[in-house]
């Protein structure tokens, strides 16, 4: 291996930073050339990408986003999209392809290997934390900790005003933040999901508080479960509660990366070059009970990451 090319795709997540800046740190310790694209899978096909060194990496591992950018490519899923990316990949040089984002883009990555028979590596890059084969994933830990500042601000106010808070939280089809971010914040009800819920059934829990004295309410929505909007009209319908909704939308996805995702990106874009110097391809790095893990991508496309029950209840006791 003497060259290799790294990008970002889909959505950006903090952390993203430290990984890129682990892969050409790797490399290049080894002696190994790095040709970053820009603009995911689009600057692939569009050959926007170049040679980086010590220097482009310098000053970013408190960055959150992307230094390459991310988009998502139409184009790349089309056989002639993949071709002219591969006509770069010649063009440039390039003997193997580290991919960070998440299962879309695994897709786009383990197409293009089966194709043209790039090595690709695959590092899981999204706030949603809904990628099989890992226990974390890239800027998860980062937008949990948003939620909960978000969520003690408007506690501060629900207090003050002792009203019910609807917060909508971000996860598309995974309830992962909004559970643990409910769990960290002490949110009164976690609607996910991944399993059903019945509103008269927390409304009997919001009218049982206020008998008790309870000041405030705060229940947290993800979005793949219900619409924030219409969960705190509904609770306003039958409860009679003055009941406010927040969707804090994508301010959970940016901001300085926690510690914990900079380790973590870190170690996987690290593990990631390692694998192409080995030979290895078509696999995801992640990590597994605190120990870097690969795993090949036929086992994580499409298999989305289960959530812990055993959290759930534990959220549940602790909000009576």
């Amino acid at each position: 291996m003497q060259r290799l090319g790294v990008l970002t795709s889909g959505g950006d997540a903090s952390g993203m930073n430290s990984c890129i800046r682990a892969v050409v740190r790797k490399a290049i310790y080894h002696g190994i050339e790095v040709i970053g694209i820009k603009r995911g899978y689009s600057g692939f096909i569009e050959a926007d990408m170049g040679p980086m060194n010590l220097g482009s990496v310098a000053d970013i591992i408190h960055r959150g986003g992307t230094i390459l950018h991310t988009a998502r490519s139409k184009r790349f899923m089309t056989p002639e999209g993949r071709a002219l990316a591969m006509e770069n990949v010649d063009r440039f040089g390039i003997q193997g392809l580290i991919v960070i984002g998440g299962d879309g883009s695994f897709t786009g990555a383990s197409v293009f290997h089966q194709e043209h028979g790039i090595p690709v590596i695959g590092v899981p890059g999204t706030i949603d934390n809904d990628i099989a084969g890992t226990d974390y994933t890239i800027g998860f830990d980062t937008a949990v900790n948003n939620v909960v500042d978000a969520i003690n601000k408007i506690r501060d106010t629900a207090t003050s005003h002792e009203r019910t808070f609807v917060i909508e939280v971000m996860g598309r089809n995974s309830g992962n933040i909004a559970l643990s971010a409910g769990l960290a914040g002490g949110a009164e009800s976690i609607l996910i999901p991944e399993i059903a819920f019945n509103l008269e059934d927390i409304c009997s829990k919001l009218l049982s508080g206020i008998k008790r004295g309870k000041l405030h309410s705060i229940i947290l929505v993800a979005e793949g479960a219900a619409s924030g909007i219409e969960v705190g009209k509904q609770i306003k319908e039958l409860t009679g509660f003055d009941t406010k909704v927040t969707i804090l939308g994508h301010l959970q996805r940016g901001g300085i990366p926690s510690a914990f995702d900079r380790i973590l990106a870190a170690r996987l874009g690290a593990k990631a070059v390692e694998l192409l110097m080995e030979g290895e391809t078509n696999k995801m790095v992640g990590v597994r009970s605190g120990e870097v893990v690969a795993t090949s991508l036929d086992e994580v496309i499409g298999k989305p990451s289960s959530i812990s029950q055993d959290m759930y209840q534990l959220a549940k006791v602790l909000s009576i």
